[in-house]
């Protein structure tokens, strides 16, 4: 480090690089997990995030020293809306990666998904196509799309996205989807109590930051310098250049984030158990229809869009509906 004699840790973070604001306030599922289930089954959904609670289990971990003592848990609180399957798009695989075959989309289009009608007239046509070439495909999606008005947002645009399909043979899973086309599902069909998910969302906006917040950068000593809250040195003489790895001030927040293994305490709905406090949730309101309870913190203000995948990395734990003795309610 410049003059020094002695050798010192380098100074700031360099993980998740590029720290840059997210291309769209939608997060990206990029792969989706291979799962062990006897019959198809979707492997993600989405909801809006409402805002935290906390609830107390009984602790199921075997072999701790809490095994069957209440446990306070930090949770978070998302409304979820039903899904509309609109769409079902076929993958194949070559040496470049997955490329669409054909995408087959119901002739019973919701208001605000028009700009499809011209594909769904041909509805039965694209369906055949894609099950003679069933022996070509590698992935099979549906396209879904979740209103936000559905929770009581002001935005009237769906939001459309695709939802990976695994489980069984791939001809049950083409039935399966051919099933679900022009209908809604609920989160109860798919996410269970007590099982693990993950959750991708885009994190709190914080604008631009200093390399002291952005990196976690040490301050300079207050007469050493004439900056305190810069970076010593932005590098050697040559190459005349700054590289990446040196700390800059830049944009700090609204990045995809994801979250792995979070487990599901509670699915259900406000006509079974209402769950809003007294005023309702900070800068959310009331939450209608289902709602489900996640352990832990997600990334994310209230109102954003967080998406559920199936985990990607189970843990070994048994899944098994936890036991829930108090759910915070604020009236």
């Amino acid at each position: 480090m410049g003059h020094r004699k002695k050798s010192a840790p380098r100074r700031g973070s360099l993980a998740y690089l590029p720290r840059g604001r997210a291309a769209s306030i939608v997060p990206r599922v990029r792969t989706w997990p291979e799962v062990s289930l006897d019959k198809p089954s979707l492997l993600g959904f989405a909801g809006f995030k409402a805002g935290s609670t906390h609830v107390i289990t009984v602790d199921d971990r075997e072999k701790t020293p809490n095994f069957g003592k209440p446990v306070f848990n930090s949770a978070t609180v998302l409304s979820v809306p039903p899904i509309f399957v609109y769409g079902i798009r076929a993958y194949g695989k070559n040496d470049k990666g997955l490329f669409v075959i054909k995408d087959a989309y119901s002739d019973k289009l919701p208001k605000g998904l028009s700009e499809k009608g011209k594909e769904s007239k041909n509805m039965e046509g694209a369906l055949k196509e894609i099950e003679s070439n069933l022996d070509k495909v590698a992935q099979l999606c549906a396209i879904v799309s979740v209103y936000p008005k559905d929770v009581g947002l002001s935005q009237k645009k769906p939001i459309i996205f695709e939802v990976g399909v695994d489980g069984g043979e791939m001809k049950s899973r083409f039935e399966y989807l051919k099933n679900l086309l022009g209908k809604e599902v609920k989160v109860s069909d798919i996410i269970k109590p007590g099982m693990y998910v993950d959750v991708m969302a885009i994190t709190k906006g914080k604008g631009i930051e200093g390399p002291i917040t952005r990196h976690g950068v040490k301050r300079k000593r207050p007469k050493s310098r004439k900056s305190v809250r810069a970076v010593a040195t932005l590098g050697p003489w040559h190459p005349a250049s700054v590289m990446y790895t040196v700390p800059r001030a830049g944009q700090r927040g609204y990045h995809q984030r994801v979250e792995y293994n979070k487990k599901v305490i509670v699915v259900s709905n406000s006509e079974e158990a209402d769950i809003t406090p007294k005023g309702g949730f900070p800068h959310f309101g009331v939450i209608k229809g289902d709602y489900i309870i996640l352990r832990g913190s997600i990334p994310g203000p209230a109102k954003r869009l967080i998406k559920i995948r199936f985990p990607a990395r189970p843990p070994k734990a048994k899944v098994q509906p936890p036991k829930v003795l108090e759910i915070n309610v604020r009236r």
